[in-house]
């Protein structure tokens, strides 16, 4: 048997998700935050530390805070003028990551009030360029750098339940040719060269046109893509990963629009700063 339906068949049969999924966003709300406060009420002080020293979800990260943050002034820093640097929140729109970019729900936490944890800068840059690109002709750069949770089990050095990013995107409508596209995969890859140093960048295309925008860099068609088109890319540091990007059609879904072209760039900083 499996754990859901042990649970189902405690609240009284396999519908009881079916009939919780038919509540209206505020009515399930309302049951969700109830049942938040009866539980927490249980809690005692006690109780909070012990899930402190054992839930990998919210510890301190193991990178000593002057080192992460000297890592993120380096990548800030490194920005040319054009890129608008973002204040993100902490919580993000409720199917960010699995209807923007496609990606399993469990990956992340969601919340009581319909949002989920930011799981990824670039999801919430690629929603603040969708805006802005609604109201501008002009093309959008956006950078931000953001602690983030995944859900997913990381292990080794830099890879943790929680993580700083470093993210880069620039938005913007089709010009023909993929002049778009080679201009703006030129700034990223500088961006990245100028930030995190002597990088190795690996460009996997997944479209025969887009070997003019990759050039001289080193292929690597062996990656699993994703939901990358057209291109996409790994930066390595010493032989280890410490990022990716890649072009996305998310502000074209976001906004209904074909000629929308978005790329994306990410940097783990705790993996950067490990290094």
């Amino acid at each position: 048997m499996s754990a859901l339906t042990r649970v189902l068949r405690a609240l009284g049969g396999e519908d009881a998700l079916d009939r919780l999924a038919r509540l209206s966003g505020s009515d399930l709300t309302t049951l969700l935050l109830a049942l938040t406060r009866r539980r927490a009420s249980a809690l005692s002080g006690p109780d909070v530390l012990r899930q402190y020293r054992s839930d990998r979800f919210v510890g301190p990260s193991s990178i000593p805070f002057g080192v992460l943050r000297a890592a993120e002034d380096r990548l800030l820093a490194a920005l040319p003028p054009s890129f608008d640097v973002v204040g993100l929140a902490p919580v993000v729109p409720l199917g960010t990551c699995s209807a923007v970019a496609e990606l399993d729900q469990n990956n992340v936490l969601s919340t009581t009030r319909g949002t989920e944890v930011a799981a990824d800068a670039t999801n919430s840059l690629a929603l603040e360029a969708a805006v802005r690109r609604q109201s501008s002709a002009d093309d959008v750069r956006l950078a931000a750098v953001q602690r983030v949770v995944r859900a997913q089990m990381f292990e080794g050095a830099g890879r943790f339940a929680h993580f700083t990013l470093f993210a880069a995107v620039s938005a913007g409508r089709d010009r023909g040719s993929l002049a778009f596209e080679r201009q703006h995969f030129d700034e990223h890859i500088a961006l990245l060269r100028e930030a995190c140093g002597d990088v190795e960048v690996r460009v996997t295309v997944l479209d025969p046109r887009f070997e003019v925008v990759r050039g001289s860099l080193p292929a690597d068609p062996s990656r699993r893509t994703g939901y990358y088109k057209g291109l996409c890319y790994k930066v390595y540091l010493h032989g280890e990963e410490i990022g990716d990007g890649g072009f996305t059609d998310w502000t074209q879904r976001l906004l209904g629009n074909r000629k929308e072209r978005l790329l994306i760039s990410g940097v783990g900083v705790d993996r950067l700063a490990s290094l």
